[in-house]
């Protein structure tokens, strides 16, 4: 582990996580310094949340997302509530706004895993409370935080850092990567097809935040050339769930030369480490050799959800 971090600044306010768009480096920081606290002496913090109540709302599946925030508000010595939309009024009889009024009168604050990133923000803007972003089809901050801690702890650094996402250039984690690391000041590139690459809107954010930290940011279609010299070689899913069943044959056709194999792996450094958010797919977007070999960190990753959802939680409730 790299250690604790030392931040040029003690105070850096946030009162909502629904993406990465307005994070900034000390921000990163900060919460990775923080979870890395947290995660050695958990005890510290076992009942700064006392008497605190999260709300969880369920529009898409979770396993680390839900377990993650459930277990970590156990931990600070709060309670959980978990709705599934499907058992709720939520949309159909009674809007985003009224929803986000009403649960502000009963809980501290609310995590949502939603299809659309405008719902999100809608809440977000009604509420009363923090709202965190659990995943949209857009965004995952607290996925890509998550991953910050981990790199931060395999690699000793952020800065000067190259991260290589290959795959599916279209969806949340690579939005989010493309943020979070131009403002860390990691360097990124993503090799995806022409069809399938970030959207551009996001991508010139990125590529602004990187003129401030001195990162760069590239976007291509030669897979072996965006994991060259890589310190990360990162992948996830060619089916998010937003992408119709029937879509995945041709999906797979075109993401098949991005797959993170023995091959491509030799393109990044010796001791590059290989990251997927999960669930993960083998023989799909990686190689089973690759996800279960030595340069595999996908579970040190997975774990680093909890740690880093607390931080975000009391940093959230002016707790940090």
């Amino acid at each position: 582990m790299g250690g604790y971090l030392v931040l040029s600044e003690k105070q850096i306010p946030m009162k909502n996580l629904t993406s990465l768009i307005g994070c900034s480096n000390a921000m990163i920081l900060d919460l990775v310094s923080h979870s890395i606290r947290i995660k050695a002496n958990p005890g510290n913090y076992s009942d700064v949340l006392h008497n605190k109540s999260l709300l969880m709302i369920f529009e898409k599946p979770s396993l680390r997302t839900r377990v993650s925030f459930q277990v970590g508000m156990h931990q600070l010595g709060g309670h959980s509530i978990v709705l599934e939309t499907k058992d709720t009024p939520f949309r159909e009889k009674e809007s985003i706004a009224d929803t986000a009024k009403a649960s502000s009168r009963y809980v501290d604050i609310i995590m949502a895993r939603l299809f659309k990133q405008e719902d999100i923000e809608e809440m977000a803007e009604n509420a009363a409370v923090p709202v965190i972003n659990g995943l949209t089809d857009t965004f995952h901050p607290c996925q890509v935080l998550s991953d910050m801690l981990t790199i931060y702890e395999k690699k000793g650094k952020l800065k000067g850092l190259k991260l290589c996402f290959v795959g599916d250039g279209n969806n949340n984690i690579t939005h989010d990567l493309l943020l979070g690391c131009s403002a860390a000041g990691i360097n990124i590139s993503v090799g995806c097809p022409d069809e399938a690459k970030p959207q551009e809107w996001i991508a010139e954010i990125a590529k602004k935040k990187s003129e401030e930290t001195g990162s760069a940011v590239e976007v291509t279609n030669d897979a072996f050339k965006a994991a060259q010299d890589a310190d990360i070689v990162y992948a996830d899913t060619w089916m998010s769930y937003h992408v119709p069943k029937d879509e995945k044959e041709r999906r797979i056709k075109m993401f098949q030369p991005y797959q993170v194999n023995r091959k491509l792996m030799s393109s990044a450094k010796d001791d590059a480490i290989f990251m997927n958010c999960l669930p993960a797919m083998r023989g799909y977007e990686q190689t089973a050799d690759v996800i279960d070999g030595p340069q595999s960190v996908v579970f040190d990753q997975a774990e680093n959800r909890l740690h880093m959802q607390k931080a975000i939680m009391l940093k959230l409730l002016g707790k940090l």
